[in-house]
């Protein structure tokens, strides 16, 4: 049975000694073996370092305090769109409301007699 590979972790700061040996070497397939990586992973890292990185991938040129702050701008741009749509919402059913109260008449106060007279028949049980 073939022996699996084990994941490496690697730093940053070797991800970006490595971008810039690509950018001076001729042969990127031979500096891929010679580091025992593939040559695709190479590529993924100057990539992220440039700043375009594959989808579900870090973006190395940015920090981690920038990442943090375009996440809480994200987030902020999202409440803000939810808060509009609630006020909108509000603003409907309040006009929705308003409009409902006019078109009612007043109900009539106590002691005003009914428009209709009571059926003959009373509250008999259909049970019997």
């Amino acid at each position: 049975m073939a022996k699996m590979a084990k994941w490496r972790r690697h730093t940053v700061e070797f991800k970006r000694q490595v971008v810039e040996r690509m950018k001076t070497c001729a042969n990127i397939d031979e500096l891929a073996r010679e580091l025992k990586l593939q040559r695709k992973l190479l590529y993924t890292w100057k990539y992220q370092f440039e700043g375009r990185p594959e989808p579900r991938r870090a973006n190395l040129g940015i920090t981690a305090e920038e990442r943090k702050e375009k996440q809480l701008r994200d987030e902020i741009t999202k409440l803000k769109a939810a808060l509009g749509e609630r006020a909108l919402e509000s603003d409907f059913f309040r006009s929705a409301l308003l409009k409902a109260k006019e078109g009612r008449p007043e109900s009539p106060g106590i002691g005003v007699t009914a428009s209709t007279t009571s059926s003959g028949r009373g509250r008999q049980s259909k049970a019997n």
